[in-house]
C-alpha cells in the first residue's frame, strides 16, 4: 500500500501567504496548478517565440510537483526562508528530506520516476529555471489580485515580487508579463 497520493491530497489544506491577511485564501494545490499552467506557457514561449529547445512535458510535470514537500514541512513564508543564508540552507535540506520521505512512499518500481521530479537534477537547470520563474509570476499574480481587492497588506509584496520577476532576466518571463499580466488588473466586464 502506498500513501503517496493520500499525502498529495493534503496539499489543499496547506495555506499560502500565512503571515499576511488575504482577501482570498490560496492553498498549495491551487498554486501548483497555476504554476504548472504558467510554466507550460513559458516553455512554449521558449520553443515557439525564442526558438530554443525545451522539454515542455518535463517542465509541466516538475511544476505540478514543485511544492509537494510542503505537505510535510508546511508553507514557510519567503521572508523567513530567506532571512539569512543558513536558514535558506537548512530549509533546503528540510525540503529534500520531505521529498525523500514522499519518494519512500512510492512503489519500488516507480521510485526512479518520482526521484527525477522531486529531487531536482542540477544538470536540468533549464526546466527548473522555468518552474522558478512561473512560481514568481504566480506570486506576482496573487499580489495583483490582493491589491485589486483593496488589500494594502500586499502593497510592499507586489513591489518586491515584481522586482524578483524582472530580476530573472529571462526573456520568456518578460514576454509572459508583457502579453498576459495586464489582463489580471481588469474586471470581468473589461475582459469581455
Amino acid at each position: 500500500m502506498s500513501h503517496f497520493f493520500a499525502y498529495l491530497e493534503k496539499m489543499r489544506f496547506i495555506k499560502r501567504w500565512g503571515l499576511m491577511r488575504n482577501t482570498c485564501e490560496e492553498n498549495i494545490q491551487e498554486h501548483s496548478y497555476q504554476v504548472a499552467t504558467i510554466a507550460h506557457a513559458l516553455a512554449m514561449i521558449r520553443r515557439k517565440v525564442f526558438d530554443r529547445p525545451v522539454d515542455i512535458e518535463k517542465v509541466l510535470v516538475c511544476a505540478l510537483y514543485h511544492d509537494v514537500s510542503e505537505v510535510i514541512t508546511g508553507d514557510l513564508a519567503t521572508p523567513i526562508k530567506t532571512f539569512n543564508p543558513r536558514i535558506s540552507e537548512v530549509f533546503g535540506e528540510l525540503e529534500e528530506m520531505a521529498n525523500r520521505r514522499l519518494i519512500g512512499m512510492v512503489p519500488e518500481e516507480l521510485k526512479g520516476e518520482y526521484e527525477s521530479l522531486l529531487l531536482p537534477d542540477p544538470d536540468d537547470s533549464d526546466s527548473w529555471e522555468l518552474v522558478r520563474a512561473a512560481d514568481r509570476i504566480s506570486s506576482y499574480i496573487k499580489c495583483i489580485a490582493e491589491i485589486k481587492m483593496g488589500n494594502s497588506e500586499f502593497s510592499k509584496a507586489i513591489e518586491t515580487v515584481r522586482k524578483k520577476v524582472e530580476d530573472l532576466d529571462l526573456p520568456e518571463a518578460d514576454y509572459f508579463v508583457e502579453k498576459f499580466i495586464p489582463s489580471f488588473s481588469l474586471t470581468l466586464d473589461e475582459l469581455n
